[in-house]
């Protein structure tokens, strides 16, 4: 990072004012009768309303259009343990990109604790006070227990983004990789370097889409998890393989896919080699790949690629799913976001990158040309369609599975209700 460009980082989480959001009134709040309305005597009247049915929340408060970003940062981007209040500011520009692409009101809440049991407990005590909850940047392993617990104990979504958001923007990325190399999923043998909870929300919703377990070669710093090996946790044992491969050459070698969620330069040129006929490499580690690009391409020119960065064509990007999906839950009351519904915005997302791009995205991407091949398998961040292709997508899949409040809605525009 060169010193002007963190300088200007600095600059611009401080200047004009200090962060990235801030809150507004939705009500005129002018005179004597409309602050009667708005406090005392008047707002007593949807209290007793939400007393008596707790629904009325969603008619009377902004609840239904309200995420809470909530993180204790034990994990902050590919930083570490920062501790609570230095995640602060990404998860403020999380709230950010709630609002700009999803128009979701979002508050950032911060949780001084590395205690499992006392996060659960303060984001359950808190959690009626939202329509969803955002968790983001939590260590592995405790990342699942957290959110599997909260997911138990709360009536609104509960969403680890950088489980599932990592997990469903490289799904529809991967499936869309796999067609134009004249590959199934079913058949794909994939490497998967790391085991943490991106990697291993990857791997599962891959095999719920149908790849095979037995297909999947999982690694972490002490290589691959093989059956017998000892001190493997139980989010491992899920993808402990029955081989003798042991290595990441060992791994790599005849793959058809390879995803990287561990570590700058760890796949090196001759291990890119070893895999099978038209391979596809997922790097996604930020800010250095896996492998470079311009190594990948210089070695093996059937190759698909995608990372993590904007820099380089096939971004891996969060921000095409996380908005777009609590969108759609919120729009119909969803208690919770399930496997159908992350399903359902892998192949909204997938299927929207095989239509053409609109000018109006060339032109903010700074291309002249992008179609559905080798060097565009996912759309892109900037493209207004993902609102209206995910968010319909998503709340038709609560409601067919189950977990809506309300019908999916008659002329349903996002964000509208």
């Amino acid at each position: 990072m060169s010193k002007d460009f963190r300088q200007a980082a600095l600059d611009y989480h401080a200047k004009p004012v200090p962060g990235k959001i801030s809150m507004e009134l939705t009500k005129p709040a002018e005179t004597q009768a409309e602050l009667a309305l708005a406090y005392s005597p008047g707002v007593a009247e949807p209290c007793r309303e939400i007393a008596e049915d707790p629904n009325a929340a969603y008619l009377y408060t902004g609840k239904g259009n309200l995420v809470a970003v909530i993180s204790n940062g034990t994990a902050v981007l590919g930083l570490g343990n920062l501790g609570a209040l230095a995640s602060k500011p990404v998860m403020e520009g999380k709230a950010l990109l709630f609002k700009r692409f999803a128009g979701i009101n979002s508050v950032d809440i911060e949780v001084s604790t590395e205690n499992t049991e006392s996060f659960i407990e303060t984001v359950a005590n808190i959690a009626d006070t939202f329509g969803g909850i955002n968790l983001e940047d939590i260590k592995a392993p405790e990342c699942f227990e957290i959110e599997a617990e909260l997911s138990r104990r709360c009536t609104i979504p509960i969403f680890h983004d950088d489980q599932h958001g990592t997990a469903i923007v490289t799904a529809a990325g991967m499936i869309n990789a796999l067609e134009i190399q004249g590959k199934r999923l079913e058949d794909a043998v994939i490497t998967c370097l790391g085991a943490g909870a991106a990697a291993i929300a990857c791997m599962r919703l891959l095999v719920s889409m149908g790849a095979r377990r037995e297909n999947i070669f999982m690694l972490d710093r002490r290589g691959v998890i093989y059956a017998g090996r000892e001190g493997v946790n139980a989010y491992k044992q899920e993808f402990v393989n029955n081989t003798d491969k042991r290595s990441l050459s060992d791994a790599v070698r005849g793959a058809d896919v390879f995803v990287g969620l561990s570590g700058a330069d760890l796949l090196s040129a001759d291990m890119l080699l070893s895999m099978a006929d038209r391979p596809i490499v997922f790097a996604c580690s930020n800010p250095d790949p896996e492998i470079r690009p311009e190594l990948a391409h210089s070695v093996r020119d059937d190759l698909i690629m995608a990372t993590g960065r904007s820099d380089y064509p096939n971004q891996v990007n969060n921000v095409l799913g996380f908005p777009f999906i609590f969108r759609g839950a919120l729009d119909v009351r969803a208690s919770a976001i399930n496997e159908e519904m992350k399903i359902a915005a892998v192949k909204a997302l997938g299927d929207l990158a095989r239509e053409p791009v609109p000018a109006a995205v060339l032109q903010a991407c700074g291309e002249t040309e992008l179609s559905f091949g080798p060097r565009y398998i996912i759309p892109k961040p900037v493209d207004p369609r993902l609102l209206q292709r995910i968010a319909p997508a998503v709340a038709r899949a609560a409601v067919d599975s189950g977990v809506a409040r309300i019908p999916y809605p008659d002329g349903y525009a996002p964000g509208a209700l």
